[in-house]
C-alpha cells in the first residue's frame, strides 16, 4: 500500500510510447525516488491504476462522455482563475490555448479547417456520433458531477488548473490510452484529443504546464480530483478496481496556511 502512494504528481521525465496504430504519443512517468506531497496526488495515482486495458470501444466513449463534463468544469475553473488574476499573462496565454482556439482543427466532421472553439465543444461534437452522447444515465452522472464541483470554493477551483495542466492530466490521458480499442471514427477523434493534450501540456518551457505551475496548490483541490475519479467509475464501473479506488486517504490532507490567488 505504501508503494501505491509513492508516485510523484510532478512529472520530470517524458517518454514516447506507441499508440495502437503506430502513432507516437507522449506519456509521462514519475521520476525515481520521488514521493507525493499531497493526498490529491494519490487520487491521480489511483485513476492511473484503473483497469483501462479492459475497456471496449463503447466503454471508451463512455469515458469520453464523462470527460466532456470534466472539460466543462476545467473551462469554468480557468474562467475563475482569470477573474481572480485578471493581469496574469500566463493564464491569458493558457486561455488562448484551451478556449476559442483552433489548435484541435481540423478534424473530420468535428472541426473545420481553422475553426476556433472551446475544447469542451470539440468533445460535445464528437459525442454526437455515438450512443454515449445520448445516454441519459451518463448525462445525469455528468450533471451531478458539475453540481458537486460548483459547490467548491473559487480559490480551490482556480488553483486546480495547476494540478491539471502541470502533469496531472497528462498522466491520466496516458493511462486512458492504455485502452486497446480505438478503431471507430469517434474513438479516433477522442484519442486525437487526448494525444494533442499530452503535447499541449508537455514540460518544455512553452507547454501549458509552464503557464499554470505558478498557481499555489494544496489539498483544498482534493475534492475536485475525487469527484473526477467518481465520475469515471460511475460512467464505467469496471474501472473501479480495488487497486484504483480507495475511500480512505493514506494520510491527512496537506493544507497551506492560506491558499490565495489574489
Amino acid at each position: 500500500m505504501i508503494n501505491d502512494y509513492s508516485l510523484s504528481f510532478n512529472q520530470d521525465e517524458k517518454a514516447a510510447t506507441q499508440a495502437v496504430d503506430g502513432m507516437t504519443v507522449l506519456a509521462y512517468r514519475p521520476k525515481a525516488g520521488t514521493a507525493s506531497r499531497f493526498v490529491f496526488e494519490s487520487v491521480i495515482d489511483g485513476i492511473c491504476r484503473m483497469a483501462w486495458e479492459q475497456l471496449d470501444s463503447d466503454d471508451v466513449m463512455r469515458v469520453a462522455k464523462a470527460y466532456y463534463y470534466f472539460s466543462i468544469q476545467f473551462r469554468e475553473n480557468l474562467e475563475i482563475a482569470r477573474a481572480l488574476r485578471p493581469d496574469d499573462a500566463k493564464l491569458a496565454e493558457l486561455w488562448e490555448g484551451e478556449c476559442d482556439t483552433d489548435n484541435l482543427s481540423p478534424w473530420p466532421d468535428v472541426a473545420a479547417v481553422g475553426e476556433r472553439m472551446n475544447h469542451d465543444e470539440f468533445m460535445r461534437r464528437l459525442l454526437d456520433f455515438h450512443a454515449a452522447g445520448r445516454d441519459e444515465r451518463l448525462t445525469e452522472a455528468g450533471r451531478d458531477y458539475l453540481e458537486r464541483t460548483r459547490q467548491i470554493g473559487d480559490a480551490a477551483r482556480a488553483a486546480s488548473i495547476a494540478s491539471y495542466e502541470d502533469g496531472g492530466l497528462s498522466r491520466v490521458f496516458s493511462a486512458m490510452l492504455r485502452a486497446p480499442h480505438w478503431n471507430g471514427k469517434v474513438q479516433r477523434a477522442f484519442r486525437f484529443f487526448l494525444e494533442q493534450h499530452i503535447r499541449f501540456d508537455s514540460d518544455d518551457g512553452t507547454g501549458h504546464g509552464s503557464l499554470s505551475r505558478h498557481l499555489p496548490v494544496d489539498d483544498r483541490i482534493l475534492p475536485l480530483w475525487i469527484a473526477f475519479r467518481d465520475l469515471l467509475t460511475r460512467a464505467v464501473p469496471k474501472l473501479a478496481t480495488v487497486a484504483a479506488v480507495t475511500r480512505r486517504a493514506p494520510r491527512q490532507p496537506v493544507l497551506r496556511p492560506q491558499l490565495r490567488l489574489v
